[in-house]
């Protein structure tokens, strides 16, 4: 065959094509299932790091299957609770089932859209419990965890992640601790006149916010502290009816 043809062109690029999609799609049957695993235990190491069980450099160095069995070991009872507050559904603690960021990308949308949700509640032995939240922020999206002492209302600890926020700025929601530590000891107002919580600008007020129930901005990331604080006042308010119940009881 004349090489220099437009036929055999064709027939060599798409013979290539062929083999290229061929090994990708091996490659991805392959890999999915340890990427599938990879992702559901950093996100159990992310929760557990917000409920104050030990942080990230720990839980990566201890690897995926004690991240999971420490979490079975640990863990009360997990569901689902609806924007009424009402428990809809349970997660199988033993198979670690939980919502992950796909998940909660979803639910973000239903909390936006004002349709029907279902979110995920974490309970620990010793009373802790753990929400997720979910929103958009400065490049990406932004996520994390808020534990609540056995009151329903104290903050245990927390821990957020982004997509793509900018390294040294809006990054430090997730590489600088001392944003997350001023979580700890804050209050949640479930009170329906004000926000749940918020992230203010330093030295600022505001008076839709109960004194207790907010912390510093990052300096240099308006939008990122901006977008979490919307994600988090979003979600907390869809959980207002359960913790309500919660701290009622």
């Amino acid at each position: 065959m004349n090489t220099n043809s437009n036929i055999y062109t064709l027939i060599y690029t798409s013979a290539v094509v062929v083999v290229v999609a061929a090994v990708l799609a091996f490659v991805s049957q392959k890999l999915g299932p340890m990427q599938a695993a990879n992702e559901k235990a950093e996100t159990v190491s992310q929760i557990l790091t917000a409920a104050g069980f030990g942080d990230q450099d720990s839980w990566k160095a201890q690897g995926n299957k004690a991240v999971l069995q420490f979490y079975r070991d640990n863990i009360e009872t997990a569901f689902l609770v609806d924007a009424e507050g009402a428990r809809v559904a349970d997660l199988d603690a033993e198979a670690v089932e939980i919502y992950s960021v796909s998940d909660l990308k979803a639910q973000n949308y239903n909390i936006r859209d004002g349709a029907l949700c279902k979110l995920p509640v974490y309970r620990f032995k010793g009373g802790v419990t753990v929400v997720p939240v979910y929103g958009a922020g400065l490049w990406g999206p932004v996520w994390g965890y808020i534990a609540l002492q056995s009151d329903g209302v104290t903050i245990a600890g927390a821990y957020f992640d982004h997509g793509s926020e900018t390294p040294g700025l809006g990054g430090k929601i997730k590489d600088d601790p001392s944003f997350r530590a001023q979580f700890t000891g804050k209050k949640v107002c479930w009170n329906e006149a004000v926000r749940p919580f918020a992230i203010l600008k330093k030295g600022t007020a505001a008076s839709d916010v109960a004194e207790g129930s907010s912390v510093d901005a990052i300096t240099g990331a308006t939008m990122t502290s901006k977008g979490l604080d919307a994600a988090i006042a979003s979600w907390l308010a869809v959980y207002r009816p359960y913790f309500t119940k919660t701290v009622e009881e």
